[in-house]
């Protein structure tokens, strides 16, 4: 799991927020409120779906007003259904007695793991290319489809899934590998901010890579680690 707090009884918990990005005036990204819950959400399903859970309830934590709320219900709905997923049930709190200048949200998603089999031997792709700010709107196409990475995962063709964040795809590697200091290198920057998991890391067997490619199209590069004779050189 990457950034998961387990429950007990196979329940898991996830959570992303979001700060600065709205709709007030002194919003550093200027969006519609329901964009950004909508990224919010995305970043809370790719780290249930890395614990192998499906999200069972979702509370939003509202600090921006009263007349966002509606707009954040919503966003969390969509990506549900960009994910052909039931909508669970949505609740939370809204922060009424003071008002901030900027806009904040929080979304939190509640989750059951599901029974996946032992996974054998593969190979680790990146999904998607890292984006930040304005260039998540300005290259929403290159962006990783939750709808894919969904259908991938239940075909079986995607074994294990890890979303990348604001360290970038090096550093969300070195995590998972559990290596602070492998080298890899891929065809796109490894460095750079993933923002709301624009990025996704994914474990893919040998045989079904051809699958994968048809199914995703563009933006899918192989991860390759650097060995050790190649980094003293």
């Amino acid at each position: 799991m990457r950034n998961t707090i387990a429950l007990g009884d196979g329940f898991v918990v996830t959570t992303d927020n979001s700060g600065g990005i709205g709709e007030k005036a002194h919003d550093v990204v200027s969006v519609p409120d329901r964009l950004t819950a909508f990224f919010a959400a995305r970043v809370a399903l790719l780290e249930q779906w890395a614990a192998q859970a499906d999200p069972v309830s979702v509370l939003i934590h509202n600090f921006t007003g009263q007349d966002s709320w509606n707009a954040y219900v919503a966003g969390v709905e969509d990506i549900f259904r960009e994910s052909n997923l039931d909508v669970p049930a949505i609740t939370g709190s809204t922060e009424t007695n003071m008002e901030l200048m900027q806009s904040a949200v929080a979304v939190t998603m509640i989750g059951k793991q599901r029974l996946v089999e032992e996974v054998g031997e593969f190979d680790w792709y990146v999904y998607g290319t890292p984006l930040v700010g304005n260039k998540v709107l300005d290259r929403r196409e290159e962006i990783a489809s939750l709808r894919l990475i969904k259908e991938g995962l239940d075909s079986g063709l995607i074994r294990k899934i890890w979303p990348v964040g604001s360290k970038g795809i090096l550093a969300e590697y070195r995590r998972l590998t559990g290596e602070p200091k492998i080298e890899i290198e891929a065809d796109i920057d490894i460095r750079a901010s993933a923002g709301p998991s624009t990025s996704v890391l994914l474990g893919i067997d040998i045989p079904n890579i051809e699958k994968v490619h048809k199914l995703f199209g563009g933006h899918l590069y192989k991860i390759n680690e650097i060995d050790s004779f190649r980094n003293e050189r």
